[in-house]
């Protein structure tokens, strides 16, 4: 019952949106060749998931990143055995928890400030940790045979004196920890331009997923035909969406 209640129509609705939404930020994503190794990829899928956890708390949110990257794998395959498809719903969820957490103790913009500064962290860390023991180890083994030599070849365009004693010194410190505090700040700056103009609808959507004490039939009714509706929309989008992008990139 408490299961029923939590995941009402509305709420079903909007994961849906934001999770469309971030599926389709997290599909488009670009390398900053100048600053980083061509195979850390900045993408803004981020914005969509922290709004989304906001609005629906740190479950929704968890909901959120993993739709965000089983919706990626139906349109993209993967080229990570999966791997690095796992680090990052175990990153996103470093990143959503501490701020649905947070902000749903202390719902003020101080709040939102400081579980996304707790959620930067840990994602931040997280990210490392998997990079050394989870992610390099597969990619050598896995897609590589055993071999440095690919992954060294990528980050000497940078780091021309990168071998494969200091890879790690050079990977972890120079790259990873920078390139995901960037990405979380970008995302937590975005949030936080746009938090007054969105909080206002935050409570409302709050106030709606609020467990009522009687709901008729027409009404559930309504809502069941708005969420099917909702979700074939954001279904054809994401089709749409995925042969723009077979024809930019053929």
């Amino acid at each position: 019952m408490a299961a029923k209640r939590y995941f009402s129509s509305t709420r079903i609705a909007m994961i849906a949106l934001f999770s469309a939404l971030a599926a389709v930020l997290y599909i488009f994503n670009f390398s900053l060749p100048f600053a980083f190794p061509g195979f850390l990829e900045f993408r803004f899928s981020d914005i969509p998931v922290l709004i989304g956890t906001f609005a629906l708390g740190p479950v929704s949110g968890c909901i959120i990143v993993v739709m965000m990257v089983l919706i990626k794998l139906v349109f993209v395959s993967t080229s990570t055995f999966f791997v690095g498809d796992f680090a990052d719903i175990l990153v996103g969820f470093a990143l959503v928890i501490p701020v649905g957490v947070i902000y749903g103790r202390i719902r003020t913009f101080k709040g939102a400030l400081l579980g996304m500064g707790v959620g930067t962290l840990i994602s931040t860390a997280l990210a490392i940790f998997l990079n050394r023991f989870l992610l390099v180890p597969a990619y050598v083994s896995l897609m590589f045979g055993g071999s440095w030599e690919p992954l060294l070849s990528m980050m000497t365009p940078l780091f021309p004196e990168c071998t494969q004693e200091n890879f790690y010194t050079l990977y972890l410190w120079v790259s990873v920890l920078p390139f995901n505090l960037l990405r979380c700040l970008v995302a937590s700056l975005v949030t936080l331009l746009v938090y007054k103009h969105i909080s206002r609808a935050i409570n409302r959507l709050n106030a709606k997923m609020q467990p009522k004490k009687e709901r008729t039939d027409e009404e559930e009714k309504k809502r069941t035909v708005v969420t099917i509706g909702v979700l074939i929309a954001v279904t054809l989008l994401l089709i749409g969406l995925a042969i723009l992008h077979f024809f930019l990139t053929h």
